[in-house]
C-alpha cells in the first residue's frame, strides 16, 4: 500500500506490480531472526519516468511500517518492465 500511495503522489498509475521477497533467517543470541530482506519489484507503468518511479519505490521502502517493525537490513531492486 505504501508503494501505491507513493506512485499516486508521483502521478504514476501502475498496470501491474510484482514484488518478490527473499529473507535471510539466522540464529543469533536472541534466537532465530529475520536479519535481511531483499525485495525485487517489477512494475508495468505506461509512459513512466524511471526517476519518478525509483524515487517512489525508495520512498515507499523508507516509510514502510513493516520494515521499521522488523529492523532488518532491507535492500530493493526496482525496475520498470
Amino acid at each position: 500500500m505504501a508503494l501505491s500511495a507513493q506512485l499516486d503522489n508521483a502521478g504514476l498509475k501502475a498496470d501491474a506490480i510484482d514484488t518478490k521477497a527473499a529473507l535471510t533467517f539466522e540464529k543469533i543470541d536472541a534466537g532465530f531472526t529475520i536479519t535481511k530482506i531483499h525485495l525485487e519489484l517489477r512494475a508495468k507503468i505506461p509512459n513512466a519516468d524511471d526517476a519518478k518511479f525509483q524515487k517512489a519505490a525508495a520512498d515507499a521502502k523508507a516509510g514502510c511500517p513493516v520494515s521499521r517493525l522488523l529492523k532488518a537490513e532491507i535492500t530493493l531492486d526496482a525496475k520498470l518492465v
